[in-house]
């Protein structure tokens, strides 16, 4: 599986390079704008802020991040692509900004690939599968012979159409030959509230958003959509472990900037990313959130979000999403 990659991020660290002296004393020669397309608070914003503030104490570089939430992260990216591209620009994006290649095509203000330069995978968050206390399910296997014998009854929620956990569950459908019904919220929030009311059945999102309501007996957890448990929920079993098919969900946090910015610069941030990530404090609060870490070089980034936009191109397609 690729995901046995993001461990290589120690190694890879040691292969940053020292750049040209030529523009190194002169950039930044400002405050960095770091841009968020998603509110203050949550995994997107939090796991950004720590690498960022790491940043600022390895180099005394001024980054200020900057919350710029909506459209289901397209304000934000695109802002970030018509910033001037002058290496003073950056952005975080998430499952949604591959989600948005198919959903949003040809109608986006920018071209999701092109307009960027991919310069760290900070990391991956594999999404847990949680499900109403009251669902007479104690395994995914019982939860699919469940939903095969009460075809389109079951309801599961998401925190929006396109979102990194509706597209995860789109394709365990499909996986799995079941009928299920999709119920999209405005956020996380919502939608958990109505899971532990009843009012669906199936919530899938991060081991950090999951995990506490777990753990307090308010909902079960069924899975992780990943082959290897993960930290922040050790207790949950893989899709496998569970008895269901061997598929892979997660939500990730990926560092761009705009395709026309210095290759020297682009390299730069990856190596202060890789440092970042490979500090005693923020793999703790990582492994805390669920994250793990991901090789930060440039050429794995752009790999990655290619594979990311074949993935979710074809379960979108297969399952007609539409974007809202």
């Amino acid at each position: 599986m690729r995901w046995v990659q993001f461990f290589k991020t120690a190694a890879l660290v040691l292969a940053a390079t020292t750049l040209p002296s030529a523009w190194g004393q002169s950039w930044p020669s400002k405050p960095i704008r770091w841009i968020v397309p998603y509110t203050p608070g949550g995994i997107t914003d939090n796991a950004t802020r720590m690498v960022v503030q790491k940043i600022q104490e390895q180099t005394g570089w001024s980054i200020v991040v900057d919350n710029k939430p909506g459209a289901n992260s397209i304000l934000g990216a695109d802002l970030a692509a018509k910033a001037s591209a002058d290496g003073h620009t950056f952005v975080t994006v998430i499952g949604a900004h591959a989600a948005n290649a198919t959903l949003y095509a040809g109608r986006l203000p920018y071209d999701p690939v092109k307009s960027f330069a991919p310069v760290s995978l900070v990391g991956i968050a594999p999404l847990v599968m949680t499900v109403n206390n009251q669902l007479p399910v104690k395994n995914v296997k019982e939860l699919i012979d469940y939903a095969k014998a009460n075809p389109g009854k079951l309801a599961f929620g998401s925190s929006g159409v396109g979102a990194a956990a509706h597209l995860t569950q789109e394709l365990f459908k499909q996986v799995a030959g079941i009928d299920m019904v999709h119920v999209p919220y405005k956020g996380t929030a919502p939608a958990l509230a109505d899971l532990m009311g009843g009012n669906i059945q199936i919530l899938t999102d991060t081991a950090s958003a999951m995990m506490p309501h777990v753990r307090g007996g308010k909902i079960k957890g069924m899975t992780v959509f990943s082959s290897n448990r993960v930290p922040g929920a050790p207790e949950v079993p893989t899709i496998t472990e569970s008895g269901g098919p061997a598929i892979e969900g997660s939500t990730w946090v990926l560092f761009l900037t705009q395709s026309a910015v210095s290759k020297d610069i682009v390299r730069r941030m990856s190596a202060e990313t890789a440092k970042a990530l490979n500090s005693p404090d923020i793999k703790a609060k990582f492994e805390a959130l669920g994250i793990i870490t991901a090789d930060p070089s440039p050429e794995f980034a752009a790999k990655f979000l290619d594979e990311e936009i074949v993935k979710w191109a074809k379960v979108i397609s297969t399952a007609g999403v539409k974007a809202e």
